[in-house]
Parts: structure tokens; sequence; C-alpha cells
């Protein structure tokens, strides 16, 4: 309901993260926001799952679900970022943009809230593979690292810390 409340009370599309674990709450979700961000569900089964991924996205549609690939130095990393896992980052988002999933949202964990720039490396590897829109997220502290994240063409970039102690606005990123 908060997060209800906040999407009513922007113009703005949104997309919306954090729990998503069950077709239930995801429904729910997108009747009030432009797409959901599932990260835990995608990769391991959990008890109130009644719905395989792959019917997930047949409901929902590719453009509406986004993948959240959270990792550490390219392993896969779940459930709030407290679960490490063996899955490589790169073979991943290939398998999934093999069963028709488009929309990746990629957050390196041992950056994000750091200010000590992107990880390029990662961000590099996944945004050359086809047919993948990636959102980058994660140690982003200047224009210059948007510059630099612009350079391996993503779908988009997040903001975090860089925009609340003003070394980014909104505006400036815009521009870019």
């Amino acid at each position: 309901d908060l997060l209800k409340n906040i999407v009513k009370s922007v113009k703005i599309p949104v997309q919306v993260a954090g729990g998503f674990r069950n077709e239930k709450i995801i429904e729910k979700a997108l009747k009030f926001a432009q797409r959901v961000v599932i990260g835990t569900l995608a990769f391991s089964v959990l008890p109130d799952q009644k719905r395989t991924l792959a019917e997930l996205l047949a409901i929902f549609g590719n453009e509406k679900l986004v993948i959240s690939v959270d990792h550490n130095d390219g392993k896969i990393v779940t459930r709030g970022w407290k679960e490490n896992t063996d899955l490589e980052l790169v073979s991943i988002v290939k398998k999934l943009a093999k069963n028709g999933f488009t929309e990746f949202l990629s957050t390196s964990i041992n950056r994000d809230g750091t200010l000590q720039g992107p990880d390029l490396k990662w961000l590099q590897q996944i945004s050359e593979i086809e047919n993948v829109n990636v959102i980058a997220s994660g140690g982003i502290s200047s224009i210059e690292d948007i510059m630099k994240v612009k350079e391996l063409n993503p779908f988009g970039v997040i903001l975090g810390k860089a925009l609340y102690e003003n070394q980014v606005t909104i505006e400036e990123a815009k521009e870019i």
C-alpha cells in the first residue's frame, strides 16, 4: 500500500522492487506500477511460488518483468544480498535472454553505496548480450561515471548515494 501511494503521487513511470516473490503480489503491483523487479524469485523455488518463471513471463510479458541480477564480482546474490550463489552473472543473463526475458537490473553489490565508481567490467559483458536492456546500478559517484556507463549503451542507470549527496543532479544525468 505504501508503494501504491508513492506511485500515485508522482506523474512518472515507476518500477518497483523488493520482496516480489509470488504471482499474486506481482499482479497487485502491476496495477499501479509499470514494471516489477524480481530477483530471488527468478533464482530459487520458493514455498509460495505456484508458477515457473516461464509462466510468469507468459502472463506478464517481458516488458513488465525486470530480472534483478545483483552480483558480487560476477556471482549472483539473492534474498536481499544475504545469500551467495554459484550462478555466473553472464551465463545467467544469456540463458534468461534466450528464454525471452529482455529487462535486467544489474547491481554490483560490492560497489553499491560506496561512490567508488561502477563495475564496468561486468556491466560491459552483460550489455553486449543481444536483446538485453540493462539498467546499471552500484557505485556511481559523478557525471563522469554516468558518461562511462553510457558508453556501454545501457537501457538506464540508477542513481542513489550520488544523488542524495548532491554529487549528481537528475537534470545533469538526463542531459547525458
